[in-house]
């Protein structure tokens, strides 16, 4: 899978150990930044990203920030992209076979490195279930038409 990542200053660290992560699983991965952890403004960071998944050079993203929160709001402002926060293994899989989410984002200040890729693994490995699901969520799609 093609996998888009980008974090700010404070998803930087997390961010080198998550492109390990992925590679290591045999992913293909495009970093679009940051590269360092010296004060930087998110949406410079998941814009081109979450684009780069709206418009298929990209199979699904991934966000890092401090909580998570500033880079959803970034990607879901991007027609295309249905970004979801995830908060545990739960969530993680739900936001995939219920709301067929393609870009997650982690606040890496909130979560120990180790919880972070346990609900990375279970959001690349979920499917969409499709059925109920995919007439609630073409509606959301709908709405930045």
């Amino acid at each position: 899978m093609k996998i888009a990542v980008a974090a700010d200053h404070a998803g930087f660290e997390f961010k080198r150990i998550l492109i390990d992560f992925l590679q290591e699983n045999g992913h293909i991965v495009r970093d679009f930044g940051c590269e360092s952890s010296v004060s930087c403004d998110y949406p410079d960071y998941a814009q081109p990203a979450a684009r780069s998944v709206a418009s298929g050079e990209n199979d699904r993203g991934i966000l890092i920030c401090s909580n998570g929160i500033g880079m959803c709001m970034v990607a879901n402002r991007i027609p295309g992209v249905i970004a979801a926060l995830v908060y545990n293994l739960r969530t993680a899989e739900t936001t995939r076979k219920h709301h067929d989410s393609n870009v997650l984002c982690l606040g890496a200040k909130e979560f120990e490195p180790h919880e972070l890729l346990a609900m990375v693994d279970v959001w690349l490995r979920t499917d969409f279930e499709g059925g109920r699901h995919e007439r609630r969520i073409n509606k959301v799609r709908k709405i930045n038409e």
